[in-house]
């Protein structure tokens, strides 16, 4: 790192990265994009969009010839691990995209080599850097709802992508690790366990109901937190309708957010309602990296460390045994 800025080599040309990724990589302050790697003619395409410089096909030339302090790994979730060990090898702080593996055991192999390699690194959770997050730890944290009893969520919609969409790995168990528990529950487990720690025990149904792919369509959970209180959660890509919610329930109120990554939080103390502006940042990605560049250059843990991202893996795995064997599993 010279001049205190960041040098970012970017992984990927999907959705995340046309969307938001590569805005953010070159907007957050302390950083700049400098090459990107992937197919060469998308990858092209997003260069000149963003002004990077350099491009390549081949990771590995990427890696030894870019002068990238840092790697953003924005591939499809079975190349998350190969991708991050390779830059980790060659001392680069990395940044990957969620969910960090397959599993839980593929995430604890790009830790350990995270440990070794002695950088930052991180998992792109970026939901920990919105202020309704901040805020709603804060409440927690200060007592004000009492003995913290439940949490509710849920994120539905529909998702049936055909064989030549570029998406289609994602149905693709072997690809993407599994369905909307791997792509859009993770988000949620992450919060829970900033909150409050991984779960201790789970108990859930999996299943295919609506659409002909080989992951889940239809997720209900139910788990419990170290101090007893349940986590109810129900994910799906089954229904062309949709609905995001996040709520914490305690003995004396609740913070709900509805949806919840937009519009006003609603936080109910006994009868007293009120309902609060916590607007999040244009591009959603833009503090988390903005959070890891300061990580890079104050020498310090991202937001959500490596050891967190192991976590949410560590539940998906539980939820699919519990799901496989009718039993309750342990964390």
């Amino acid at each position: 790192m010279s001049d205190g800025v960041v040098k970012w080599l970017l992984v990927g040309t999907g959705d995340i990265v046309r969307k938001r990724v590569a805005a953010a990589l070159n907007s957050a302050p302390g950083g700049k994009v400098v090459a990107i790697c992937g197919g060469r003619s998308r990858a092209t395409t997003i260069a000149q969009e963003h002004d990077i410089r350099t491009v390549y096909d081949d990771l590995e030339r990427a890696l030894a010839e870019s002068s990238a302090d840092a790697v953003y790994i924005a591939t499809p979730v079975f190349r998350h691990r190969d991708e991050s060990c390779k830059a980790l090898a060659v001392s680069k702080h990395v940044l990957v995209e969620k969910p960090l593996g397959l599993s839980g055991d593929d995430a604890a192999v790009l830790a350990l080599a995270a440990e070794k390699a002695g950088t930052v690194a991180g998992c792109a959770y970026y939901r920990r850097c919105f202020p309704r997050y901040a805020h709603l730890k804060r409440v927690i944290e200060s007592g004000e709802l009492g003995r913290i009893v439940g949490v509710n969520m849920c994120n539905y919609s529909y998702f049936n992508p055909s064989k030549d969409d570029p998406k289609y790995w994602r149905v693709q168990q072997a690809a993407s690790g599994g369905g909307p528990l791997a792509d859009i529950g993770s988000h949620m487990f992450d919060l829970v366990i900033g909150l409050f720690g991984k779960p201790v025990s789970t108990y859930a149904y999996c299943d295919t109901l609506v659409n002909d792919y080989e992951v889940e369509d239809t997720a209900s959970i139910l788990m419990t937190l170290e101090n007893g209180a349940h986590v109810m959660a129900y994910f799906g890509w089954n229904t062309k309708t949709w609905r995001h919610e996040f709520e914490v329930v305690g003995s004396e109120g609740k913070v709900c957010w509805s949806p919840a990554d937009t519009g006003k939080v609603v936080k109910t103390v006994g009868r007293e309602v009120e309902e609060i502006e916590l607007p999040n940042a244009e591009n959603l990605h833009q503090p988390l990296v903005e959070d890891f560049n300061l990580a890079v250059s104050e020498g310090r843990e991202p937001i959500v460390p490596l050891i967190d991202a192991i976590k949410t893996n560590q539940v998906i795995d539980a939820i699919y045994h519990s799901s496989q064997t009718g039993r309750e599993v342990k964390l």
